[in-house]
């Protein structure tokens, strides 16, 4: 298989020969390096390349070219290549210009000149966004092929655990001809059991719990020790950032996740608005760096488990998981996160998995091209959803406010209502979602009128529930069900749990248990955005530094 390009793209013959060199220093291993002294070259030089079958990982432009700027460049080569990361190199005079591309062309990143040092200031970079583009292109190319019903919610689930765990599959409808015949030579002649998960190897899983699949494909479900310094239940940015810390710091440290790490924030297609990614990244992305850099520093993470419960046994904190197993630890983390809940109309129950999604499930994006999706809900995750869906297909808002920018932000309703293939139905709610096997139309209330809308598609995101069952008797929570901590603790607030017991007023995020902790948006009065669950978790292992001396 012939490797991916990379093409560099100058007028400037001797930057363009830089450019190559150094590029041809850092990548010539893994990939071809192409350059072009034009837009219109690099254009039909990418032609070339997409008819021969083969795949481009990256562009890289210059901005200042005289017959076509490397923005206008960048915006046909789009056309071509969408799947390329797209980086432009600028003068420090075209900072605007770059940051306009970043909206119309998807810009992935701008490079000020000069870049030297390389090993600084460009292959950082580009190992960043080639590490993106390889995750992507993987799961579009090799790994597990689902077998199973487009309507089926257990093909849902699995589909949606793949893919939030990043783990490279293609899916495979029965009623088509290439899932039927794979599924024949598999020897499976019955679609009464599926999903069927088909590995390289030719072995296959037949309707498989998330925890045959995590177990199959060699993510870390088991611990390796039986007493920690710190044990994190939960993996999204609150989690992800206190393993990162508390690793990097000395503790000894594992990380509980019963689903897949990244929490809500690993189902956005788009966060926009994180400190230092001017082009936003995606959710996964966000996951998948904070993954690799939590296990570089030493952190453990276990898939797939679910805690049930908690003890405090002397000094010792212990959880009990799913499968029987428990974990001693001196301090404890609860970084649960929280769900959406579940929207009470009629027949929503019933389609779940089946048309009626909670959250993003971007797994099942591509399967609405030119197709009418509705979204409910007014926050941030929504408006990010809207416009990643309306890529491909006709979506409707139903909000029950009178406005979308009481609780989105700015940049994304500006956006939204710029969109031509968005519409936004205020102080509007869906009463009931009709279909036999699969969603196929909702009742839209408004004004107290009700209309009937034909749908394929229907992704909730509404309220909070917070994960904190497991927690029984021993954390005081809110009458909600989140988790109270510092100073509410220290107020009594802790209906049917046991008072503060010690001297000294608990610490910020400590809960009315010393030694337990809690931060992101478990937290009662908590702040619902990526960088504060970031920063939560950040100083939650400070404050558990200071909670360890007192031991």
């Amino acid at each position: 298989m012939a490797k991916p390009s990379i093409l560099s793209v100058d007028d400037d013959q001797e930057v363009r020969r830089a450019v190559e060199r150094d590029l041809r220093r850092h990548f010539s291993e893994s990939y071809r390096v192409l350059s072009a002294g034009s837009g219109a070259e690099a254009l039909d030089l990418l032609g070339r390349v997409v008819l021969r079958g083969e795949e481009v990982a990256l562009i890289l432009s210059d901005q200042r070219m005289p017959e076509m700027t490397g923005v206008e460049f960048l915006g046909q080569a789009v056309k071509i290549t969408p799947a390329a990361k797209r980086v432009l190199l600028t003068a420090y005079a075209d900072t605007d210009a770059a940051i306009r591309a970043i909206n119309e062309v998807h810009l992935d990143h701008y490079l000020m000149k000069p870049w030297h040092p390389p090993e600084e200031r460009l292959y950082p970079l580009l190992d960043d966004l080639l590490g993106d583009w390889h995750a992507s292109a993987l799961a579009a190319t090799e790994g597990v092929r689902v077998l199973g019903h487009r309507w089926s919610a257990d093909s849902h689930r699995v589909r949606d655990f793949l893919t939030r765990n990043q783990i490279p599959h293609r899916w495979l409808d029965v009623e088509h001809e290439e899932g039927r015949l794979l599924l024949a030579a598999a020897g499976l002649e019955t679609t009464d059991r599926l999903p069927v998960l088909v590995f390289p190897d030719g072995s296959t899983l037949v309707d498989p719990t998330n925890s045959d699949i995590a177990e199959r494909v060699g993510l870390r479900t088991r611990a390796e020790l039986p007493f920690y310094d710190l044990v994190i239940v939960g993996g999204g940015p609150a989690g992800l950032a206190a393993a990162v810390y508390g690793a990097s710091e000395g503790l000894r440290t594992v990380l509980v996740e019963r689903e897949a790490s990244g929490g809500q924030a690993g189902q956005s297609s788009r966060i926009e608005n994180y400190l230092g990614f001017p082009s936003g990244l995606s959710g996964a992305d966000l996951a998948r760096r904070a993954i690799a850099q939590a296990e570089r520093l030493g952190a453990e993470l276990l898939s797939a488990q679910e805690v049930t419960a908690v003890e405090a046994n002397g000094p010792a904190r212990v959880v009990r998981l799913a499968d029987g197993t428990e974990l001693g630890c001196h301090a404890l983390l609860i970084a649960t996160g929280v769900s959406y809940r579940r929207l009470s109309a009629e027949g929503m129950d019933r389609l779940a998995g089946r048309g009626v999604y909670y959250g993003a499930a971007l797994g099942e994006g591509s399967a609405f091209r030119d197709q009418p999706v509705f979204i409910v809900g007014a926050a941030n995750s929504a408006g990010q959803a809207a416009l990643h869906l309306a890529e491909t297909a006709d979506v409707t808002i139903v909000c029950r406010g009178d406005s979308i920018a009481r609780s989105m932000s700015q940049y994304l309703v500006e956006r939204i209502e710029s969109h031509e293939r968005i519409t936004v139905r205020m102080g509007a709610q869906i009463v009931e979602a009709h279909g036999d096997t699969h969603l196929e139309g909702v009742t839209i209330e408004e004004g107290g009128e009700r209309t009937h809308h034909d749908a394929s598609g229907l992704f909730v995101f509404i309220g909070a529930e917070p994960h904190t069952e497991w927690l029984g008797r021993l954390v005081a929570r809110s009458e909600r069900g989140f988790v109270l901590s510092g100073a509410d603790v220290a107020r009594g607030g802790t209906g049917n749990a046991p008072p503060w017991p010690l001297a000294r007023d608990p610490y910020l995020l400590e809960t009315n248990v010393p030694g337990i902790f809690v931060a992101g948006d478990v937290r009662d009065q908590s702040i619902k955005r990526v960088a504060s669950a970031v920063g939560e978790g950040a100083m939650a292992v400070a404050f558990i530094h200071q909670y360890l001396r007192e031991l």
